[in-house]
């Protein structure tokens, strides 16, 4: 029961953004979240590194916003699995975060093995260094 009602809210999240993605900018401009090389313009949910646009799919692109927000923030596994992915209260295999981790920081780090931008904090979680 807990895993169809993740899914149904999952399924109602990407049809709101994709109904946001569609709607035009407001005037004067669209929100950004800016990180020295990195830019994220959430209006447009385009990733812009050293001005060239990131291909993310939407999990990566959620993944990068959500840390992006509260950079220094450590966040566990658990605490991404709620926030980014929508399960609350998830008991299950959390290693999906590790996988979206790896993908987005081949996305984003000009090397992956030696982060700079998405940082684990060993034993706790992973937290976006500004």
């Amino acid at each position: 029961m807990r895993e169809l009602l993740a899914r149904v809210k999952a399924n109602i999240r990407r049809n709101e953004m994709v109904g946001a993605a569609g709607a035009a900018a407001p005037l004067g401009g669209s929100r950004r979240i800016e990180h020295g090389r990195i830019v994220i313009d959430v209006d447009l949910m385009i990733v812009y590194k050293d001005d060239h646009p990131l291909e993310l799919t939407q999990r990566e692109y959620e993944l990068l916003k959500f840390l992006a927000s509260q950079p220094g923030k450590v966040f566990s596994r658990e605490a991404l699995m709620e926030h980014v992915w929508n399960y609350e209260g998830y008991v299950g295999d959390v290693r999906a975060v590790d996988v979206a981790v790896r993908r987005l920081r081949e996305k984003v780090e000009d090397n992956p093995a030696v982060p700079q931008f998405i940082v684990t904090r060993r034993g706790l979680g992973y937290y976006f260094n500004a």
